[in-house]
């Protein structure tokens, strides 16, 4: 029942003090109302208040309960005159939550102190006890009339030392149980000044039945043990709000190590869709109960269709599913977490936006209700001119165009909310009811597949991994199976693809959340089966990588390419998420790396087996891909090197073969070169530690794979000679300068040689050094009998059988095109210098028809020659087939090839 009006009630047009709980204050505390300073509440100005409060006689029950009054009314004040954000409001009631749990800590502490002497662990330290704020007080989002969601937690068993007398020593675990009952009667006993705040501990292990209290190693086995799902929503907010010595000194950071793994898990985990359908579903039965015979309260802000309880649990999901992988979602404000999830891409920018829009106004609607008469309540009030008064402290002239735009925010997450939790909705018919019987046990899902792939399945009832499945998993997979079947049934996927899609799931079974993600996705596993259906090298790279699969999910996946600056600007993001969680350790950087570089791959490879991206574009992308993980790995190996002398290194990385040319191919090798110019006297040394860190860092391999091969052979003096070498002795070895100087076949290799990175004084150097080398005085006789020598020792390395052409190795295969064309660079680029530029064969056969070196149409025509052999190769390791082809299939791309070595080279 709402408080009758008093006969001085005011007209709602009248400002803040039409609340009637404001109305009741002023009248009870309009003497103390001018000790809380001017502004916005926090921390210095509450501690202020609550000291002038005990100034004036008041204990610590009664200054903090009159505090709270004080706080609400000038919260009250600026919101309901607009003159706060929605932040200065929740910011503000946290605050006061934190001064009060720290004051009233440091009173019950030294109560108990004196009863029973300090808590002691066995190393003779004081045992410290965190309290830990869940939900909205963990968040800053604690609304004016809230409780705190509340878990104690203590760092180490003892006991205590005894009082002055040395008597009444209880344990820790006696001691802190006893401290949370006195904690609550300071706080949450209502007296004559009412309550401070609400305290509801039932968020703690083992709910209401379990202890008031726990040890963070009671914690940790807890949540390993028997931790639910929900739970990992609630602790994703956690934060130790008080004490706040224990704040400030980090030693509550030890909580982080417990609490981090629970909720986020190492593989992205789709699991949770369905326990936070259970949950959100049984809000709303909780909600529809508590207002069947009252209709008004149907109209929940908080927990109704649309409320602010679905925008929490869109964002909150989001950041669960990916938090394990992309430490950047980790953030506990839902505003925040809105655009960090749209950074992402796991959200458009557009949607966060109005997500966004619409929590703030369903934030500003609830604190308003609550302002009315200091009520723990989300419903809208029924009265209209309570309605007025919210709508015009809004802005609103009236409750009409107020209430139109709450509905429209309400549609808006309603629709998001049902799109992201839908679950299986595009799978009609897998019910059972298009008229076929729902199977029960995998041999009837065998029967619905003939052939090739019901023989495949028969054998997964006796399969380990199978009959381990729990049954709401082994339930998944049976619906998984018969959606796959009603595609293959109507021509929508490949027989080939849902048998290596059988292949590929097999030994991931006990990975149930990949599963969960081809359920809740339908289009992820209509993708994948394509991607399967493709070529078989995606299948094995899945198994290898099956993390990426999550990437399918990408709304942009195939209307995008790389983008180097962002690859790189979202490591960064990712590693400062863990430098504030402590977490950057090695092990954990080389994962990062790893994941980043196999979800961008697997993105390209996605959108190249779609046919979005041409054999070139792939190739580009891939080493550019490349050249960023070189640039990462780098930047982080020198912030950790112990032996770093200067801010940057004075080093470069030069990139040959394939890397250089930027025609890299997945899995390629990385062919590069170190060289560094610093005269630091220990530089030589530094430098050799810092390589080797890096190429480590590359190479080895760790939970989730490696990056590169790398091959330094090309180095002066290959594998004998130096692993970094200066500059300058670089230059003297490639220009002939001294007794050491590079072979024909290392000038070869240097037409395809580009800086890849590192200090920027020393790009224009090496470009001037490759100009020099590719454009020096040649014999030409002598460098055609090396080149065709070198020619025909890789050609033995590489036997073809008679009646095969292989696009690689075989005369008139790409090998001679790439041999013909360093031949023309290195021969002419001083009279052409339009063949200097490392732009790859296509191009230079192009440029040396057009400069006059091969005959009209010759060049163009082995240009289109060589990419078509390209692509057959391409495809061919794609599907892991051999690159070699019947004689007649590429002739007229073989005679174009062989036309310009017989012209060049004979």
């Amino acid at each position: 029942m709402h408080e009758a009006p008093a006969a001085n009630d005011v007209n709602p047009a009248d400002g803040p003090l039409y609340s009637r709980f404001l109305q009741r204050l002023h009248r009870r505390y309009a003497d103390v109302l001018p000790l809380l300073p001017p502004g916005e509440p926090n921390r210095d100005s509450l501690i202020a208040a609550y000291a002038a409060l005990q100034a004036r006689g008041l204990d610590t029950s009664a200054a903090l309960r009159v505090l709270r009054q004080l706080t609400l009314e000038r919260l009250a004040q600026l919101d309901c005159t607009r003159q706060a954000a929605l932040e200065v409001v929740t910011h503000g009631m946290t605050w006061l939550a934190e001064v009060t749990l720290d004051i009233a800590w440091q009173q019950v502490m030294a109560d108990l102190d004196v009863l029973h002497g300090v808590p002691t662990k066995s190393d003779g330290q004081r045992a410290e006890m965190w309290i830990i704020g869940m939900g909205k007080l963990g968040a800053r989002e604690l609304n004016v009339s809230s409780d705190i969601d509340l878990i104690y937690v203590y760092d180490q068993d003892g006991e205590t030392l005894g009082n002055s007398e040395g008597r009444n020593k209880v344990s820790c675990q006696d001691y802190f149980t006893r401290a949370v009952k006195r904690m609550y009667a300071l706080i949450g006993d209502t007296t004559e000044h009412g309550f401070v705040f609400r305290v509801d501990l039932a968020l703690r292990p083992n709910g209401n039945s379990g202890p008031s209290v726990v040890s963070l190693d009671a914690l940790e086995e807890y949540l390993q043990v028997q931790g639910r799902e929900w739970e990992r929503f609630a602790w994703m907010k956690s934060r130790v709000v008080a004490p706040r010595s224990a704040v400030l000194n980090g030693s509550a950071q030890a909580l982080r190590g417990v609490v981090l793994p629970f909720v986020f898990r190492r593989y992205l985990d789709y699991n949770v869709f369905e326990s936070l359908r259970t949950l959100h579903q049984q809000i709303r039965d909780h909600a529809a109960k508590r207002s069947a015979g009252h209709p008004e309260r149907a109209n929940d802000v908080k927990l109704s269709r649309g409320g602010i309880r679905e925008i929490e649990f869109t964002v909150q999901l989001l950041q669960v599913v990916r938090g394990g992988q992309f430490p950047e979602l980790r953030t506990r404000p839902t505003l925040d977490a809105l655009q960090r999830v749209a950074k992402a891409g796991l959200m458009p920018q557009a949607t966060a936006d109005a997500l966004a829009a619409a929590y703030v106004f369903l934030r500003q609607v609830e604190h308003r209700i609550q302002y009315l008469d200091d009520q723990q309540t989300h419903v809208l009030p029924t009265r209209d001119d309570d309605l007025v008064w919210i709508a015009r402290t809004l802005g609103y002239s009236g409750s009409c165009t107020f209430l139109s735009d709450l509905d429209a925010h309400r549609e808006v997450v309603a629709q998001e909310f049902d799109t992201l939790l839908g679950g299986d909705r595009e799978c009609k018919g897998c019910n059972g009811k298009n008229g076929q019987r729902e199977p029960t046990e995998l041999d009837d899902m065998a029967g619905i597949f003939s052939g090739r792939i019901g023989e495949r399945l028969a054998q997964w009832p006796a399969n380990p991994r199978v009959q381990a499945l729990r049954d709401d998993a082994r339930g998944r997979l049976m619906r998984l199976l018969q959606r796959t079947a009603q595609w293959l049934q109507n021509g929508r996927v490949s027989e080939e693809a849902v048998l290596r899609m059988v292949d590929w799931i097999e030994p991931l079974l006990r990975r149930e959340s990949y599963l969960a993600l081809m359920l809740e996705r339908p289009s992820v596993h209509e993708r994948l089966l394509r991607l399967l259906g493709a070529a078989k090298w995606p299948a094995r790279y899945l198994l290898q990588h099956p993390g990426v699969i999550d990437e399918l999910a990408g709304g942009n996946l195939f209307v995008s390419r790389f983008d180097a600056a962002e690859f790189e600007a979202e490591l960064q993001a990712r590693r400062q998420a863990l430098q504030r969680t402590g977490e950057d350790d090695e092990e954990s950087l080389l994962n990062l790396l790893r994941r980043a570089h196999h979800a961008e791959q697997f993105r390209t490879l996605a959108r190249d087996v779609e046919g979005v991206l041409t054999v070139e574009q792939v190739a580009d992308d891939l080493s550019a891909l490349a050249d960023a993980v070189l640039r990462v790995t780098a930047r982080w190996c020198w912030d950790r090197l112990k032996a770093r002398h200067r801010e940057e290194p004075a080093i470069a990385i030069i990139g040959y073969g394939k890397l250089g040319g930027k025609e890299l191919g997945y899995g390629s090798d990385l062919d590069i070169v170190f060289v560094y110019d610093d005269e630091d006297e220990r530089a030589q040394e530094i430098y050799a530690a810092y390589v080797r860190k890096m190429i480590n860092w590359m190479t080895v391999k760790t939970a989730d794979g490696d990056l590169y091969e790398i091959d330094t052979a090309l180095r002066p003096n290959g594998n004998s000679g130096l692993l970094v070498t200066r500059f300058e002795a670089y230059a003297d070895y490639q220009q002939q300068r001294g007794s050491n100087t590079a072979w024909t076949w290392e000038h070869q290799a240097m037409t395809r040689a580009r800086f890849v990175m590192g200090l920027p004084a020393l790009a224009a150097r090496f470009d001037a050094v490759r100009c020099a080398v590719i454009s020096a005085p040649r014999d030409a006789a002598s460098l055609k009998a090396e080149i065709v020598a070198m020619r025909e020792r890789v050609r033995q390395g590489h036997p073809v059988k008679a009646d095969r052409f292989d696009v690689k190795h075989s005369p008139g295969a790409m090998v001679d095109a790439e041999f013909a064309v360093q031949y023309l660079v290195l021969l002419h680029t001083a009279a052409h210098p339009k063949l200097a530029d490392n732009v790859g064969n296509i191009a230079l056969l192009i440029r040396a028809e057009e400069v006059g070196l091969l005959p009209l149409g010759m060049g163009q025509a082995a240009a289109n020659a060589y990419r078509e052999m390209r692509r057959v190769q391409h495809r061919a390791r794609l599907n892991e087939e051999p690159t070699d082809v019947l004689m007649e299939a590429l002739a007229t791309e073989r005679d174009a090839v062989l036309a310009v070595w017989q012209f060049v080279m004979q």
